[in-house]
This record gives C-alpha cells, sequence and structure tokens, in this order.
C-alpha cells in the first residue's frame, strides 16, 4: 500500500481529528495543529449544541405554561360569563317578582267587596311595574303610531287607503306593538299602513 493510500485510508477511519488526538497523546507526541483547530471547533460545536438544547427545553416548557395558563384563562371566561348571565337573569326576574306579587294580589281581591275601578286601578300598576322591570332590562317598546312604515321594525298587516297623500306609507293604526331589546328586534310592530290611490 502506497503512503498516498495510507493516509486517505486514515482520514476515512472513523473518530476523526478526536481518534488523531487521543493516538497521539498515546503516543506522547503532540496532535498537529489542524488536529488541535478540528477539536477546538468541535468543542465550540458541541457546546453550542448544548446550548442550543437548553435554550429548546426552557422554550418548550414555556410553551407548555402559556398553553396551561391559556386553557385555565378560557374556563374562567366562560365560568365568569356563564355567571354573570345567570345574574342577569336573576336580576330580572328579581324585578319581576313585585309585578307578580301585586297580581296575585289582584287575584285575591273579593268580587263583593271590590270595585270595577279599584280593579283596573290594580291591573293598570302591574302592567306598569312589569313594563318599568323589562325596560330598566333594555326592553324597548316600538308603538310607531303616525310614523313612517318601517319593514325593518314593522309588519304590515293590511293597507288602509287615504286620498291625504301626506299619510302615504304612514302606520295607520297598532294593533300590537314591536319591541326590542338592546338592537335585537324581538317582534315587530303588527300594523296597517296608509296607501294614497
Amino acid at each position: 500500500m502506497s503512503e498516498h493510500e495510507k493516509n486517505d485510508v486514515e482520514q476515512e477511519a472513523p473518530g476523526g481529528a478526536a481518534a488523531e488526538a487521543a493516538e497521539a497523546l498515546a503516543d506522547g507526541a503532540e496532535p498537529s495543529p489542524e488536529v488541535k483547530e478540528e477539536l477546538e471547533a468541535e468543542a465550540e460545536l458541541s457546546s453550542e449544541l448544548d446550548r442550543l438544547q437548553a435554550e429548546l427545553s426552557q422554550l418548550n416548557d414555556r410553551h407548555l405554561r402559556l398553553a396551561a395558563e391559556f386553557t385555565n384563562y378560557r374556563r374562567r371566561a366562560e365560568e365568569e360569563a356563564a355567571s354573570s348571565w345567570t345574574r342577569a337573569q336573576a336580576d330580572l326576574i328579581r324585578q319581576l317578582l313585585d309585578a307578580l306579587d301585586d297580581l296575585q294580589r289582584v287575584g285575591t281581591w273579593e268580587p263583593d267587596t271590590t270595585t270595577v275601578e279599584a280593579l283596573v286601578e290594580g291591573v293598570d300598576l302591574v302592567e306598569r311595574k312589569f313594563r318599568q322591570a323589562l325596560e330598566s332590562a333594555g326592553l324597548e317598546v316600538l308603538d310607531p303610531a303616525g310614523e313612517a312604515f318601517d319593514p325593518n321594525t314593522m309588519e304590515a298587516m293590511m293597507k288602509v287607503p287615504t286620498e291625504d297623500p301626506e299619510q302615504d306609507e304612514r302606520v295607520a293604526e297598532v294593533y300590537q306593538k314591536g319591541y326590542r331589546f338592546r338592537d335585537h328586534l324581538v317582534r315587530p310592530a303588527r300594523v296597517s299602513v296608509y296607501k294614497h290611490e
């Protein structure tokens, strides 16, 4: 085997610069500058690899903590929203209970001792309390008598002929009031509409 072939075999042998350095030290010889340079480069790469693995481990731990925190936050937010909705419903019911109590009292009046005027007054009181409770919760009554017809908030039940062009497409009569709850139409007002002929 020629010297050149021996060098090729030595370069291809496993272990690389580390094996050469170990062999040189075992022989008591000083490793060559090229081998020293390769050893330093390998040490730097190993050090960089260790640093990157530690950083990756830290980032992975941070990611897992953030994911757990977000899951906990989402669960708390859902629980708070459900609790808030329940409290809002309880507040509305609490406001309606006064009117319900009054309605029950009206139902217990004796026909022999109650006048029609007193009964009507009692029913009016109950109706006012119900309306106030619903309005304080955000309910808006739509009573569009005399207004221009708006198909977004009204339902035309019939057309009423008119000779007056000023009344064309205006509400003639409200059959049933409409209701809107916080920009959401609960029920359109049912109306008759003037139509100029």
